[in-house]
């Protein structure tokens, strides 16, 4: 079959065509373009410019050809977008995009967004296009600034004050130059929050702005003829901070602090209005290596702390040794409820020694925790925290338990000696907290011990305040048969006659009393005595028992002391001249023998 009639044309011709047609609308939107454009060859140089990237450059179009394209928009300036730059060239990459400040032909800097990406298909090389951003970042730096600004004071806010810090505290910004040390002062006003309430937020801003100018002329002075001010920064409310970076030492801080409580002490006049307020100002001084900013600022939160409780209206330097002393607080307080679930506690128990026979009447139960981290702490380390968090009430039932349980042993274990009472150190926490009668009630039944062997301590300042519930609980347990004494009485300002209406059967003399008995010399017995100490001790003790009392004297380290405490009638003794505080099995070892002759284990 034949014919003359034209066919379909071949299809390599109508790819060409399409390829001719489209290379022509790419060099037209090349050339017309408003972005700035240049196709750059395999080497990087120029082939070919649009009249944008001549005017961003200042220079003809055609005199940029052959030229180097990583030069002249500054490709090269640092190693990462250059090694970026040359993987695009080789096809390893797809596109490249950083931003750049280029200086405009008029001497302006602009910014630019330069864009690297391969050209079309069929093309060689790469287009490379630039953007002026500008207008963009000049937006996105007003954006920024009112973003790390406080609104009130225009000072740097919380979050550029970190970013801040921070920056100081890397490593690059001290180890090549400066002092390598940081400091800041961390403060607070004084008496703001009755301002903002009877005066309003209102001139409570006004208050925090007139604060911020002050402190903003305090870092000026403070940075004439140095380097650079130090920061001021407000962190929310009326809390300030000012940083000062390669600080000189403690002393440069410290004079800081002064000016700026000099600053804020000073009336403040707003709108006819006279205001005074002052400011408490922790200081931290430190290295900056080795140093965090979490660390940095739980320094001087910690220290304005201080300044605070010392009396405010002052600045504190931070102190590393008071510093720790308030963690391992910190570290006892948060693990005394789990140490009690652990069992790390145990009870040491004193002698209680009759002064007429020398024998062990009865003893006190004193708790110790065998601590895992900084070993056997006595009750003065821990029973504050106790009371303080309430892990008072379950230490405390513990503690009557087992001094129960062990009290009741001794009585199986040595039938043939009287049986010894313990004494126990109850807080009023324990009373309000929970319901003391009842726990005493159980522990006595479910140990089978007799409640005339249970004595229950409380503090001078406790008992003789009691009154509701407590002085009920009180009433209840004397009724039970169980004993109720005062421990370091005399300490307080107790109402003597109020002890004939109160449950109690015992008074523990505290022991700057019985301290003041020791005879003076190199010999007992060879200065006689002061006799008021006699006067007095004798005359609690004469009353305690015309109200039916027993006296207990504790701290007696010398037999000078038990001779003239047995001579004006005191009836029990507790202290090292019969026993340190020893084991259950120690005391065991002393029931039935005389302890003064035995002297120490």
């Amino acid at each position: 079959m034949s014919g003359t009639s034209e066919g379909p044309a071949p299809a390599a011709d109508l790819d060409r065509g399409a390829v001719t047609e489209s290379d022509s609308i790419y060099r037209s939107v090349f050339r017309t373009a408003s972005v700035a454009m240049a196709v750059v060859d395999r080497e990087g140089l120029v082939v070919t410019a649009n009249d944008g990237f001549g005017a961003l450059l200042g220079s003809p179009p055609d005199a940029l050809t052959g030229k180097v394209a990583a030069d002249l928009v500054d490709l090269a300036s640092d190693t990462r977008t250059w090694h970026a730059y040359r993987e695009v060239l080789r096809g390893r990459e797809a596109r490249l995009r950083c931003t750049r400040r280029m200086k405009h032909p008029d001497g302006q800097s602009v910014w630019v967004e330069v864009t690297v990406a391969p050209l079309p298909a069929g093309e060689d090389g790469v287009l490379l296009s630039v953007t002026d951003i500008s207008a963009q970042r000049e937006l996105q730096g007003r954006l920024r600034h009112l973003q790390m600004h406080d609104p009130v004071t225009r000072l740097p806010n919380r979050t550029l004050f970190f970013e801040r810090l921070t920056a100081a505290l890397e490593a690059g910004s001290y180890e090549e130059s400066g002092t390598g040390r940081i400091g800041l002062c961390y403060l607070d006003l004084d008496g703001f929050k009755a301002i903002n309430d009877t005066l309003g937020h209102r001139v409570g801003d006004r208050l925090l702005a007139a604060v911020a100018e002050r402190l903003t002329r305090c870092a000026d002075e403070a940075g004439y003829a140095r380097a650079s001010a130090p920061l001021v920064a407000r962190l929310g409310g009326d809390e300030f901070a000012l940083l000062v970076e390669d600080s000189t030492g403690t002393e440069q801080l410290a004079d800081l602090a002064e000016s700026v409580l000099k600053a804020v002490q000073a009336p403040f006049d707003l709108a006819g209005q006279r205001l005074s307020v002052s400011a408490s100002i922790g200081v931290v001084e430190r290295h900056a290596a080795g140093t965090t900013p979490t660390a940095l600022m739980q320094a001087a939160d910690t220290t304005l702390y201080w300044a605070k409780a010392d009396g405010k209206a002052r600045w504190t330097l931070f102190d590393p040794e008071r510093n720790a002393h308030r963690m391992t607080r910190q570290a006892l307080a948060s693990h005394l409820r789990p140490a009690i679930e652990r069992g790390e506690f145990v009870l040491e128990y004193q002698p209680l020694v009759g002064m007429e026979d020398g024998r062990v009447n009865g003893v006190e139960a004193l708790v110790r925790w065998n601590h895992p981290q900084f070993g056997v702490l006595t009750p003065n380390r821990f029973i504050g925290l106790a009371e303080e968090d309430g892990s008072i009430v379950p230490l405390g039932l513990w503690v009557l338990r087992t001094a129960c349980r062990q009290a009741r042993r001794w009585q199986l274990d040595h039938p043939e000696d009287p049986p010894l009472f313990v004494s126990v150190n109850v807080a009023v926490r324990q009373v309000w907290d929970s319901d003391l009668v009842a726990d005493v009630a159980q522990t006595l039944a479910e140990t089978d011990l007799a409640p005339g062997l249970l004595q229950l301590e409380l503090t001078e300042s406790a008992v003789m305040g009691s009154a509701g519930r407590p002085l009920q609980a009180l009433q209840a347990l004397s009724d039970m048969g169980v004993r109720i004494a005062i421990d370091d009485f005399g300490t307080g300002y107790s109402n003597l006659a109020y002890l004939s209406r109160l449950p109690v059967s015992v008074l523990k003399l505290d022991g700057s009393f019985v301290r003041g008995f020791q005879y003076e010399g190199d010999k007992e017995g060879t200065v006689a005595p002061n006799p008021a100490d006699e006067v007095v001790v004798e005359a609690m003790i004469q009353l305690a028992h015309r109200l039916g009392l027993t006296v207990t004297a504790e701290c007696v380290e010398t037999s000078a002391q038990a001779t003239r405490l047995r001579r004006i009638g005191c009836d029990t003794g507790q202290g090292w001249l019969y026993s340190r505080p020893v084991s259950p099995e120690r005391i065991g070892e002393l029931m039935g023998t005389q302890t003064e002759a035995v002297g120490n284990p």
